[in-house]
């Protein structure tokens, strides 16, 4: 099955690839478009996430609508209830299958997501 990449990044990922119906998108950190960590805590980290997650579907021609599946690493469990209240206002009908997880992070963040898109291809 072919594949293509979307976007580019400064480390040896892509942001999104599509393989076949599925688009995947590599996971989110809550940083600005000059590449600096966001202020602030777990819910302003979560907003960045989510919106980067919308940003790097669009490469693909997906909307958070298209998304069926996301990956949640939270750095502190703590954070959960915080977390999943900003989660919800992003996804309010019909949100995907999630799995959430605590572990440590390799920056100096408090969230990291990741997503799979389904969409399929126009014949």
């Amino acid at each position: 099955m072919p594949r293509q990449c979307f976007g580019t990044s400064h480390v040896p990922l892509s942001p999104a690839v599509r393989a076949g119906d599925f688009v995947y998108v590599s996971g989110q950190v809550p940083v600005d478009g000059n590449g600096v960590v966001v202020k602030g805590g777990i819910i302003e980290q979560t907003e960045q996430v989510l919106d980067n997650v919308a940003a790097t579907l669009s490469l693909a021609g997906c909307t958070m609508d298209d998304i069926v599946k996301t990956t949640v690493i939270l750095e502190d469990a703590r954070d959960f209830g915080a977390f999943n209240a900003v989660y919800a206002r992003y996804f309010p009908d019909n949100p995907p299958a999630r799995t959430t997880v605590e572990a440590p992070l390799m920056i100096d963040i408090r969230i990291e997501i990741e997503a799979v898109a389904y969409k399929p291809l126009r014949a």
